[in-house]
Parts: structure tokens; sequence; C-alpha cells
């Protein structure tokens, strides 16, 4: 795909791009804005301090202000359509979930749902669910509460669970409350649930590719179609920042050193004109497309940036 914005269209909401959608050949891919919040980029990115960030300010367009070091985090769905298939992948925070030592992403209200049924991925629609990994940010409307019970809230469709990702956070509990408990044993106990390798193929356009570091099991999910083509990026990175500079790691990254290979490698095989780049966690237009920059690689927004309603 190329650089401009001819087949992309975008639905604003308080300034927010809450319904994006874009068409790679015959493949559609939405995305669905659970919510959009400004961070102070080391928060998220420890080296990613004001001072940093200025130095780096023209390549950072509408990702971020880099006056102030804070950055444009996203918590968005990419939902894809191809024939009969409808495929969610992630699931954002989710609402009404505990979540100690998260705060921001505990207790919500959000009418997530209501956006995903304007997009044509309500409950029933949803054919699978594919999580790029099993982070508390990445699972959550996995389920609903319905009463005191967690129930799976696309009952029609696969859970798609990376089994080295499993195997990990099964006995390794995360600190933001019971993740494992709430959004994803519901979906096994539905017997919804499937464990799947990091490479497994969905479709003729649709797979994933592993992109170990940031959790064991991390992929990534590529789609190609009549010879265009996108890839969502999961966690591999939460700013574009980290593709001109891959060793500034994500706090939350379990191997740092294998994430920062992991960007390298993806940058490497993505810097070209054609491989729309679409970030789980950019805010504002969510994409672009890889350049080669002194070295490395940064983020061109190209023709999509104009689409931010501020």
């Amino acid at each position: 795909m190329s650089g401009n914005n001819d087949r992309f269209e975008a639905v604003c909401w308080r300034g927010l791009l809450v319904i994006q959608t874009w068409e790679i050949g015959e493949v559609k891919i939405t995305k669905v804005t659970e919510m959009e919040q400004i961070w102070p980029g080391f928060a998220v990115i420890p080296k990613a301090t004001p001072d940093a960030m200025l130095e780096h300010e023209w390549t950072l367009g509408p990702f971020a202000d880099p006056a102030t070091g804070r950055i444009r985090l996203s918590f968005h769905a990419f939902c894809i359509e191809i024939g009969d298939e409808k495929i969610v992948v992630d699931t954002c925070a989710g609402n009404d979930k505990h979540r100690p030592n998260f705060e921001a992403l505990g207790g919500l209200d959000t009418d997530f749902m209501d956006r995903m049924i304007e997009a044509g991925f309500g409950p029933d629609d949803v054919t699978a669910v594919v999580c790029t990994h099993l982070h508390v940010d990445h699972v959550g409307w996995n389920t609903h509460l319905v009463g005191d019970e967690w129930v799976p809230s696309f009952p029609k469709a696969r859970y798609l669970f990376g089994e080295k990702e499993w195997a990990h956070w099964r006995v390794e509990p995360q600190v933001y409350g019971d993740v494992v408990g709430d959004s994803i044993q519901p979906c096994i106990d539905a017997g919804l649930a499937e464990l799947v390798q990091s490479d497994m193929r969905l479709n003729d356009a649709v797979w994933l590719e592993p992109t170990p570091g940031h959790t064991p099991g991390h992929h990534s999910v590529r789609i190609s179609s009549n010879g265009a083509d996108a890839v969502i990026t999961g966690d591999l990175c939460h700013h574009p920042i980290q593709f001109q500079l891959p060793e500034w790691s994500s706090e939350p990254d379990v191997d740092k050193p294998a994430a920062t290979a992991t960007r390298r490698q993806f940058a490497e095989r993505y810097c070209d004109d054609h491989t729309l780049i679409l970030g789980t966690h950019f805010g504002g237009p969510s994409c672009g497309l890889l350049r080669p920059i002194e070295g490395s690689w940064w983020l061109d927004p190209a023709g999509f940036a104009d689409t931010v309603d501020e």
C-alpha cells in the first residue's frame, strides 16, 4: 500500500480517531479505539525523556509532542474482514476489571463495544480473536461481566492464544490483578480457546509472525492481498521512536535484548515503499511507512497524518 490515503477513512470523536479503515487488497482493516491517552514518554520507554525526544523532533510527526516529551498512547483493536471471516486483533483493557498497579486501566466504563458494533464487529459477528500476547491491555474485552461472572464477549469466535505465551503466563502471574482469571480462563472454560503456534496461518491473506522479546510468545499479524501488504505490530514497540532507536526498550519488555533485536529485524524487513505499519499502541493516525534514516529507520505517517482531527 502506498503512502497516500485514497483508501483510508476516519471517524473522529472528541479529537480522537475512534474508527479508521484501510483496504489491503481484498482485506478490510478497521481500527476501533477504546481510549487514547497522553503519557510522559519515559513512563513507557525509560530513555524517552523530554530532552531525548526533542533531539528527534522532526521524525515524531503526529505521534508525540517532543517539546514536552509526552507521547500519544492509544488502546485499540484492529479488526480484519475478509470474505466471511471477521477477526479481532487484541481486545484492549475491557470494562469493570480490577487492575491494581495499573489504575489507568482499572474500573473502566467505556462504550468500546458500541463502537465495535458500529464497525460491524459485534459479539455475534466475530469469528476469531487473536491476542498478539496476553498482557492486561490486550485481553480485556475477551470477556465481559454478567452478574458476578466473566463470560466471553464473542461467543461464536475462536480465541487464539499463543501456546508459548500461555505456557509463560500460566505460571508467571501478572502484577495487574487476576488477568488470567478474568480475561483468559473463561474463554478456555467455554471451550472457545485454541493454543496456536506463532507462525499460524489463519487464511491465505492473514497469518502470524513470531516477534518475541516483549513477551516470550509475542507475535505480530501479517496481512497480504492482491499485492498490498500490512503488518500489525503488537507490542514489539509502543511508539514509532523505537524504530529509530531500537535500543530504547519499553519498561514491560520481558527480555529487553531480544525485544531490541526483534525491532531491528522487523524494521529491516519492512522498510520498503508499500508495507503499511499498523501500530497497536500508536496514537493519532496509528500507521505509516518505514523509511531509512542514518543507518536506522523512522515511521513516516505520509498522507495519513492529516486525518487527525485536533
